[in-house]
């Protein structure tokens, strides 16, 4: 199968789905990232203070990520960092059914709708329309998985909160790929007890074991499956 993970910035991809994108490129799968964030430019007061080489270091961080998955092929796009509100939703959704018409996937792995990040709201957003179950849409399933420091940070309720009701379990060598690709993302990687740590990695992927019977597990959010 061909997989799709679609994230708003570099880094999503490994919090939310590394350890499954480590599963489904064991069972052969063919996996890809489409990164549609710029990433880090909203750290500065303007957008245009944050150099070339601050963005160019952090793709090389997410392609040394993708390599220790073995994710076939990131793709980048260069949407302004957490600033997706103001571009038309309509250009991250050719974005998308660009990537979606020219690999076909039949999953697609993307954030959650609740996330307290715009950035991730409009991406979920941008999913859902380009992946419209019209005649000849090959994505069959969608799922919208947890990022930590965004979902668990809107403190939502009813519809907006992470209901996870599908659960990967994962061997040890794959949550430890996840770590080492997370590990690739120094910039981005902060020290306990903040959730994008090394050790929070790790709690949140024991917490979704306890509640599922693993014990490294990742959860998600079943947004829409097609059967044929």
């Amino acid at each position: 199968m061909k997989i799709l993970i679609v994230a708003a910035h570099p880094d999503d991809e490994i919090l939310g789905v590394g350890g499954t994108a480590a599963r489904h490129v064991e069972n052969g799968d063919d996996v890809y990232a489409l990164i549609l964030g710029e990433g880090q430019t909203s750290r500065f007061d303007r957008r245009e203070d944050a150099g070339a080489e601050i963005v160019g270091r952090l793709h090389d961080n997410t392609r040394q990520a993708a390599a220790v998955l073995g994710i076939r092929q990131v793709f980048f796009e260069d949407f302004p960092d957490n600033r997706f509100d103001s571009v038309a939703l309509l250009d991250i959704v050719k974005a998308v059914e660009r990537r979606v018409r020219e690999l076909a996937p039949q999953i697609v792995y993307t954030h959650h709708a609740g996330d307290l990040n715009v950035d991730h709201q409009r991406t979920y957003q941008a999913v859902l329309t380009a992946t419209r179950p019209m005649e000849g849409q090959p994505v069959k399933e969608i799922y919208a998985f947890e990022t930590v420091s965004s979902t668990e940070w809107n403190f939502a309720y009813g519809d907006a909160q992470f209901s996870p009701n599908v659960f990967v379990k994962l061997t040890n060598g794959q949550f430890i790929k996840k770590r080492e690709a997370m590990e690739a993302y120094q910039t981005e990687l902060c020290r306990y007890p903040h959730p994008r740590s090394l050790e929070m990695l790790e709690a949140v992927a024991r917490r979704w074991g306890g509640v599922s019977g693993g014990y490294y597990v990742e959860a998600f959010e079943a947004v829409r499956i097609l059967r044929e």
